[in-house]
C-alpha cells in the first residue's frame, strides 16, 4: 500500500525558512515524478514544485527562485526548502506521486497525482 507523509511544517515570521519532507512507503519511487502542492483556505489547490524522475524541476512563478525542490531517491524521501517565506505562502502543503516520471511546467507533473499526503501545515507571519 503506499502511503506518503510529510513533515516540517511549523510556523515561521515572514523571510523565515522551512524544509518540507516526504516520506514515501510502498512505492516505486525512483521513477516517478513527485511534486509539492498547496491549498490556502478559500482556494484552491495549486502545484508549487515538481521534480522528475531524472531530477528536473518545475516551479510555480510565485515561489521561482525562493524554493527548491530536491529527492533522495535510495531514501524515498521528497524535500521542501522554503526560503524567504511570505505571507501568502501559508497554507496546508501536500506532496502527491505522478504515474509518469516527467514535470511539466508552473511546479505540476504531467498527469493527474496519484497518491496524495495528508498534509502539513505552514503559517508564515508578518
Amino acid at each position: 500500500q503506499t502511503q506518503l507523509a510529510e513533515s516540517g511544517g511549523g510556523s515561521v515570521q515572514a523571510g523565515g525558512s522551512l524544509r518540507l519532507t516526504c516520506s514515501a512507503s510502498g512505492y516505486v519511487y525512483s521513477r516517478k515524478c513527485m511534486g509539492w502542492f498547496r491549498q490556502a483556505p478559500g482556494k484552491e489547490r495549486e502545484g508549487v514544485a515538481s521534480i522528475g524522475s531524472d531530477g528536473t524541476a518545475s516551479y510555480a512563478d510565485s515561489v521561482n527562485g525562493r524554493f527548491t525542490i530536491s529527492r533522495d531517491n535510495a531514501k524515498g524521501i521528497l524535500y521542501l526548502q522554503m526560503n524567504r517565506l511570505k505571507p501568502e505562502d501559508t497554507a496546508m502543503y501536500y506532496c502527491a506521486t505522478d504515474p509518469g516520471g516527467v514535470p511539466s511546467s508552473g511546479g505540476y507533473c504531467s498527469h493527474a497525482p496519484e497518491y496524495w499526503g495528508q498534509g502539513t501545515q505552514v503559517s508564515v507571519s508578518t
